[in-house]
């Protein structure tokens, strides 16, 4: 009998256990399918020879490393490359400075502030980003757009300039305010949240020290938020490194691609516009090796924010 209801109780727990992963089973499946499935494609064209003929039926030729020797040995994908760095760092480094500091103005704002600012942030993140990159091409507009307006009234002789095609320094400078934009508000609240949760008692206590209010956010708040911050710009660093959308469609507002491409769009100029996908492939692949490499030290931070915890 007792042999019984041990047998009975293993199975019981055994069965407890695998709830989480039956539950997850789905979800595993999908993203697999999803996920997976291109993915591995992907890999696997990189390594042949895949052009309009393959896209109608014709035997794709194995090629081994062709497609990785001509995307390294090419110095304009150098070029591409190092100019994505740049962008990437220097649009996710002004996003997290300006989120930290809202996120500071958050937390100090009254309820009044407060509410307005939380409101308007998320009405940012929400706005579809087709719709925000129109405003922001009516914003900069040669002929009608108050950007250029004011600018000329202030005596910049900026009337009829174009933004995105005079010069790559103001096409990537409207562009990191575009994804800089839209990318605060996330960021802001994330880094208010880990703020507020600092007591109150703990900031009077500071104050009560003689400490300045840059004081206390810059050895209070600062460090309690500091998790979340890493958190963020590593999520920041990888995200406007893959930055598509909004590059592609200035491009085609303002008529230049050569000199304002960035990885995202070079991948879909040789893959789509080309015909190229073997060499598009293995570009696409060496973004989710340098991206996975960003991921590591994400998911790094997390398991490091779960043993803290």
């Amino acid at each position: 009998m007792t042999n019984t209801s041990s047998t009975h109780g293993k199975w019981v727990r055994r069965k407890r256990n695998m709830v989480p992963y039956l539950l997850m089973a789905p979800g595993v499946i999908a993203v697999l399918v999803a996920v997976g499935y291109p993915m591995v494609k992907q890999f696997i064209m990189s390594f042949q020879k895949f052009g309009l003929a393959q896209q109608f039926g014709k035997p794709a030729p194995w090629v081994g490393l062709d497609n990785y020797k001509s995307i390294l040995t090419d110095p304009y994908f150098w070029q591409v490359f190092g100019r994505s760095l740049a962008f990437c760092f220097v649009t996710a480094g002004l996003t997290m400075i300006l989120s930290v500091l809202l996120a500071v103005v958050l937390l100090r704002a009254g309820g009044f502030g407060r509410g307005f600012l939380n409101n308007s942030l998320i009405i940012v993140w929400g706005m579809p980003l087709l719709a925000s990159l129109t405003v922001w091409q009516w914003l900069i507009d040669p002929n009608y757009g108050p950007v250029n307006y004011v600018l000329t009234k202030l005596g910049a002789h900026a009337d009829g300039y174009n933004w995105l095609s005079g010069s790559p320094w103001t096409f990537f400078t409207v562009a990191s305010l575009v994804i800089i934009w839209a990318s605060i508000p996330l960021a802001t609240i994330s880094i208010y949240a880990a703020m507020a949760q600092v007591p109150s008692e703990v900031i009077e206590a500071a104050g009560m020290d003689s400490a300045t209010n840059a004081q206390i956010t810059r050895y209070v708040l600062l460090p309690s938020a500091g998790t979340i911050v890493a958190l963020m710009t590593v999520l920041e660093v990888i995200w406007d490194l893959r930055v598509f959308t909004q590059i592609y469609v200035l491009q085609q507002s303002g008529g230049v691609t050569t000199e304002t491409n960035l990885l995202g769009t070079y991948v879909f100029q040789m893959g789509i516009a080309q015909g190229n996908y073997g060499v598009a492939s293995a570009l696409a692949t060496v973004i989710l090796l340098l991206t996975l490499l960003l991921s590591s030290g994400y998911i790094r931070m997390l398991f490091r924010q779960g043993d803290a915890a």
